[in-house]
């Protein structure tokens, strides 16, 4: 490779805060939000025109209730829904016996409603903003860079959350990070589309009623005969027989999810191999192929599948839905063991419920792994190794490549994104690092505040 040496430059500081959130995805939200709750000066950065990341896409959001029905995410997280709900905007948690629970939204009520209630906090949100570099002294995070049309500017703060998705400040921190499994595999992006003039009645009773010619993935047929908005996963052998007629199609299951409004479904079947979500020209050939597959996608669901006949192309989704890049090695890495196992932490900060979904990363295919109940998420693999004054929050957190599969939706992201603002703010008031703060105080908080946390560290909050 080759290199020009860059002149050096003073860099002006364009503010200074308490607290700057990188990221405003769902974990940047609540993170924001929780943060800048008491009167600290908070600063979000996104570098897209608008809020919400995967909320956006079409995306339900999956996970806010557990194995057993139960709601398990509860908090700002559930205030997001609420306000959404309040616009018919947001569907009602629907339990599913594949996912544990959809909540359906609407894309771009969501980039409103975000931006609206983030504003409303007090939070300064700078959208178009790049970052691009961590300002760190003897490992501790004192600011970060941004480029933005202004040009190359800093912010300094007494702590950074990261809810990049793609651990990008904690890796330019010096964080240690990992990816993929250990080839380095990683799972494969999705870009989601839109299509309109679906019969959807016609698509859940073709289901419901006969069941064996459109099997779905343990998604039992009386699921359809009850819900008139739903996810459809399956129709293996239409797929098969399209495939036996000279379709191209890249995934194993075919994937529905119907939207909010009438005759609109959103489609989850573009699936990119070899896609590095931190490499820009695998992120342009993710697009070009995801854009390529559409074609053949759309034709398959016309032509083969029961409400499609009429149906149209809409829309894409604003960008590639990655589901996996940069994992930190934070204080405790999180297994697939203590997801199977149902695991209990003293320093517990969410709880989750989402099963093993791992997306191969070099075939079509899927696995899913129930434990049966539900997970506690340690605040530990929120608290980076090595950098100081840094805080992970999102599907980057420390985990292996097998839990972050449990952990990466969406409802689990919300609820660790208020953990880390809420830890945010806490160590700032009590004059102390984030990773020495007494976790107990931000789980006290947590539930003051409405969050949910398991029934045993619930119980010995309430004596302190």
């Amino acid at each position: 490779m080759k290199y020009i040496t860059e002149k050096g430059k003073e860099i002006p500081i364009r503010t200074e805060a308490d607290i700057i959130v990188v990221g405003g995805g769902p974990s940047g939200i609540t993170a924001a939000q929780a943060a800048a709750e008491d009167g600290l000066k908070v600063i979000l950065i996104e570098n897209r025109s608008f809020l919400g990341g995967n909320m956006t896409i079409g995306l339900p959001v999956l996970g806010f209730l557990g194995q057993k029905g139960n709601q398990i995410i509860k908090g700002l997280p559930q205030q997001f829904i609420d306000r959404l709900a309040a616009q018919d905007a947001a569907s009602e948690h629907r339990p599913c016996p594949l996912h544990m629970s959809i909540t359906l939204v609407e894309p771009e009520a969501v980039k409103n409603t975000a931006l609206e209630m983030l504003l409303e906090s007090g939070v300064d949100v700078l959208l178009y903003t790049y970052f691009v570099d961590a300002v760190v002294e003897n490992d501790r995070m004192k600011g970060i860079i941004i480029e933005s049309k202004a040009g190359r500017e800093a912010i300094l703060a007494k702590t950074v959350i990261d809810c990049s998705g793609d651990a990008d400040v904690a890796f330019r921190a010096g964080v240690p990070c990992e990816k993929g499994n250990e080839k380095g595999g990683m799972q494969p992006p999705t870009l989601m589309f839109c299509m309109g003039g679906v019969d959807t009645e016609k698509l859940r009773m073709s289901i419901a009623n006969e069941h064996r010619t459109y099997l779905t993935d343990f998604i039992p047929a009386e699921y359809f005969g009850q819900n008139h908005q739903f996810i459809v996963v399956g129709l293996r052998d239409l797929m098969n027989k399209a495939r036996n007629e000279g379709f191209t199609l890249n995934t194993e299951r075919t994937i529905i999810i119907t939207g909010l409004r009438k005759g609109e479904v959103w489609i989850n079947m573009s699936s990119v191999h070899g896609v590095d979500g931190t490499k820009p020209e695998d992120l342009t050939y993710g697009e070009v192929k995801g854009r390529e597959q559409i074609r053949d996608i759309q034709k398959y669901l016309i032509e083969y599948v029961p409400g499609f006949e009429k149906a149209f192309f809409t829309k894409m989704a604003p960008f590639l839905g990655i589901r996996e890049t940069r994992r930190i090695v934070g204080k405790y890495v999180m297994t697939s063991e203590d997801v199977l196992g149902c695991r209990r932490f003293d320093d517990a900060i969410a709880v989750a419920s989402y099963p093993l979904d791992l997306h191969h990363p070099h075939d079509g295919g899927c696995t899913l792994t129930w434990c049966g109940d539900c997970y506690d998420i340690p605040y530990a693999s929120l608290v980076p190794q090595r950098i100081e004054n840094l805080l992970v929050a999102g599907r980057a957190i420390s985990t292996t490549h097998e839990a972050m599969s449990a952990i990466r939706v969406m409802a689990p992201c919300m609820a660790m994104g208020e953990a880390a603002g809420r830890a945010a703010k806490l160590a700032i008031r009590n004059g102390v690092l984030p990773s020495t703060l007494d976790v107990r105080l931000v789980q006290k908080e947590l539930l003051e505040k409405g969050a949910y946390l398991n029934e045993e560290i619930a119980l010995n909050r309430q004596t302190l």
